[in-house]
Order: structure tokens, then sequence, then C-alpha cells
């Protein structure tokens, strides 16, 4: 029962959206603000999204689990039903829901972040510190890749 009473706390003075199309386009404007590419978190069949502005404490549900394969990056990735971090600029922390096949193992992801954004990196981390990153091009869909090389070549 604890875990059920830390939700509730956890989630006190949320903002709540519910239905795919608004949940996806809440999902969309949350990476936009943070400043991640908007493929990083291809959640799909979205039911349920929600943030705390005060704590930063995000999540967001789907209809069932999902794996992706990102192309760029060569890596399988899982997604709970529910996923949640906490955020804040550049970074989701904290991060539940987010595994990522290494070799034959599943790998939890609890961070994700883009420590210079000159650097055009996102660095995943598990919980042992140990992480990988990967060109955020890697994770853009065709139009937003576009606009970056478009940016990238006529600066």
């Amino acid at each position: 029962m604890a875990g059920d009473k830390l939700q509730v706390d956890e989630r006190a003075g949320a903002e709540i959206i519910y239905g795919a199309e608004e949940c996806y386009s809440h999902s969309i404007e949350l990476l936009e603000e943070l400043g991640f590419p908007k493929g990083v978190l291809p959640l799909k069949d979205l039911v349920e999204c929600g943030r705390v502005r005060e704590t930063g404490f995000v999540w967001m549900k789907q209809k069932a689990p999902y794996e992706h394969f990102f192309k760029g990056s060569n890596t399988r990735v899982s997604y709970a039903a529910e996923v949640t971090a906490y955020v804040e600029k550049s970074r989701m922390k904290k991060m539940t829901g987010v595994k990522s096949k290494q070799l034959l193992m599943w790998v939890p992801i609890v961070e994700m972040s883009m420590e210079d954004p000159k650097s055009h990196k996102i660095y995943f981390n598990t919980p042992v510190g140990i992480g990988r990153s990967f060109h955020v091009t890697a994770f853009m869909d065709e139009e937003e890749k576009q606009k970056y090389l478009e940016a990238t070549t006529s600066g």
C-alpha cells in the first residue's frame, strides 16, 4: 500500500490529459520544451499523460507495452505500459518503464540527457552509471532531420 500512497503524492497537483491525440501532442510539446528530438520516445496508443510542473514528474500511459527499433542507433528499446520520469531542460531522470536491448539482455534506462547541446548527442544511462551516447539525428523524424541538416549546413 505504501507504493499507492507514494504514487498519489507524486502526482498531486498534476495536469492530466486523456486520449491518444491529446497525449501525443502533449508528449511532443514536452520533448520540444526539453530540447529532445520528437522521435526519442515513440510511444504508441497513449491513453493518459500527466505532469506535475512543481516537481517535474511526468508520466505517459499506453494501452500496452511497445518495442521500437531505432535504425539510427541500431538499438531495440522496450517501453512499458507506463513510462515515468522527472524532467528538466535537456534531461529526463529517474526514468521507469524504458529498457534497451544490449547484446542478449534488457537493460533499464534511467536517464536521458543532452549535457552539451553543441555536441548534438543524447546520453542514455543505466542504473549502474554506464551509458551510451548517440547523435540526435538518430531519433529525429524525417521533417525534423531535414530542418536540422538545413540549419547546420547554412550556419
